[in-house]
């Protein structure tokens, strides 16, 4: 949690944020602010969640700081602190919900444990927004959406672990079991295709129905519209059915569902089933069969029902797995990645050395997936893969990589490190960049508004972004810089001009020249006159 400080006297918030022990609520950052503008300021930049404020400043009140407070965000826990017991402040305060009303000084109990009843209070709130019933019903209102995700994953071949899927199962209300499956893998045809801007979405809906109501009852159905446009529907025996499973006739059943489907909604199907296999992990590789019985064999044939067991040999032998699944490589280069990208890599040659340590063709396939897809992130990033590479580019060239899985595995990942050398070094270059920007800006307007969220604006980052890239840069907090380099400008023009110190203090970005006089004190321990004087 983060907490705030709001105090017009600088010795009340420097001790208060200092010398308690916030840590042990679970305070991680407490900010400072010598004005009711300047919190509000810190207010908007930064997730605040609690504000310890003055009742009495200049230009706004305590009061009305936390009236504006509430009218910005009603979740955030102010505590106000007074040097007078008055019953109206009392009540204007309760009145804005303040969480306590303290006087000055107030005792280390009274203090901890007002921001402790803050807390607490912040706990039951955002508690009840993440309640066990409210999670429960959004997964309600979400649930066939998640379920059809869910099988989009398994059908692209997506890894989950079996924890994984049982608990899937289990929250997505899905009757389904690790066990014996079939896949029906149907395809519309053209009668449905005058519907395909206009209610197709309800036709689909519709064959899904009509399948669970000839299946229901010896079977569970599970079906979505897979990304080809082909409706794939997976069917898995109930338990109690699992003893006469061989004797039921699936294409019977594919063919019943055919004939509803031309009787009540005037339309043809052509339907491709698997033979059954062992849920979910050979799920995608019949799927991919399926798919490829429609490619290769089926041709213009329509109105069928056929299964795809005698393909298993023809479309199986010679296809690589894990370069072509999710995630790619490209893609997982274009999101910096690198040690998934590394781990994707491990994978795909862990493949070529179980399955096609002879074949030199699987090899080359390999290497130009890779070759592009570093290509393709070298381009996007403005660079060429010459350039990044230089002599490892020349490997590639002549094709000397694709002569063995070694010399392809060593130039791949001495590629890969180069292009996440290079990454980080424009990283660095663009940290740079913003930071220059940054203080050019401050630099150039000091006696105008240079608060974070000004800056941001300036080079189009987020406030938070910016300073956590300013820090880390420089080793300085933004408004540490600001602040640094106001002082510095004080002193140069006291020392050098003879301006008189309100002119000053409007230079540097003091409008009221008392605030000035008392931030140079706190940080010289002499008046700006004193220190000119001395100088």
């Amino acid at each position: 949690m983060q907490m705030i400080i709001v105090d017009d006297e600088a010795h009340w918030v420097d001790n208060l944020s200092l010398n308690k022990p916030w840590d042990t609520l679970g305070i991680e950052v407490v900010h400072k602010a010598y004005s009711a503008q300047e919190a509000l300021r810190i207010i908007d930049t930064y997730p605040i969640d609690i504000v310890i404020s003055d009742v009495l400043m200049p230009e706004m009140t305590g009061l009305e700081l936390i009236e504006k407070i509430r009218s910005l965000d009603n979740k955030i826990k102010c505590i106000i602190l007074s040097g007078y017991s008055d019953f109206e402040y009392t009540k204007v305060a309760l009145q804005n919900q303040a969480v306590d009303y303290l006087l000055k000084p107030p005792t280390d109990i009274d203090l901890l444990n007002a921001v402790k009843t803050a807390i607490d209070q912040l706990n039951s709130e955002w508690g009840s927004v993440n309640s066990y019933e409210r999670m429960e019903k959004i997964l309600r209102e979400n649930l066939p959406r998640l379920q059809g995700q869910l099988l989009q994953s398994a059908l692209r071949g997506e890894r989950i672990s079996i924890e994984e899927w049982e608990r899937k199962l289990e929250n997505y209300n899905l009757p389904f079991r690790l066990d014996n499956s079939v896949l029906m893998l149907v395809r519309m045809e053209e009668e449905f295709g005058q519907y395909r801007n206009n209610g197709q979405h309800l036709l689909e809906y519709a064959i899904f129905n009509i399948a669970e109501e000839i299946l229901d009852e010896f079977a569970n159905v599970w079906g979505i519209k897979e990304e080809h446009g082909y409706l794939a529907i997976l069917i898995q025996f109930k338990v109690e059915h699992q003893y006469n499973e061989k004797e039921m006739n699936i294409e019977k059943l594919a063919m019943q569902l055919q004939s509803k489907v031309k009787q009540f909604l005037k339309g043809s199907l052509s339907i491709v089933m698997t033979d059954p296999f062992h849920f979910p992990d050979q799920l995608s590789d019949k799927y991919r069969h399926a798919l490829a019985y429609f490619r290769q064999i089926v041709g213009d044939e329509r109105d069928f029902v056929m299964r795809a067991s005698d393909l298993d040999n023809q479309t199986s032998s010679g296809v690589l797995d894990v370069i072509h699944a999710p995630p790619l490589l490209k893609n997982l280069l274009e999101a910096g990645r690198w040690e998934s990208a590394e781990e994707k890599l491990t994978q795909v040659f862990a493949e070529l050395d179980d399955k096609w340590a002879e074949s030199w063709e699987h090899c080359l396939e390999t290497g130009y997936i890779i070759g592009s897809s570093f290509a393709h992130y070298c381009h996007r990033n403005g660079h060429t893969l010459e350039g990044l590479l230089g002599k490892e580019f020349e490997l590639l060239q002549s094709g000397e990589i694709f002569n063995s899985i070694n010399k392809l595995r060593n130039w791949s990942f001495e590629s890969l490190s180069k292009l996440k050398a290079k990454a980080s070094d424009d990283v660095k270059d663009i940290r740079s960049i913003y930071v220059k920007k940054t203080q050019k800006f401050v630099e150039m307007n000091l006696h105008h508004d240079v608060s974070l969220r000004a800056l941001a604006d300036h080079v189009n980052l987020h406030p938070t972004h910016l300073s956590k890239l300013y820090k880390y840069e420089t080793g300085e907090g933004v408004s540490d810089f600001v602040s640094r380099l106001r002082m510095e400008t004080a002193c140069h023009k006291l020392k050098s001009t003879d301006k008189k110190v309100y002119e000053i203090s409007a230079e540097i970005g003091y409008l009221d020249p008392a605030y000035f006089i008392k931030v140079f004190k706190r940080q010289f321990g002499k008046t700006p006159q004193e220190f000119r004087e001395e100088h």
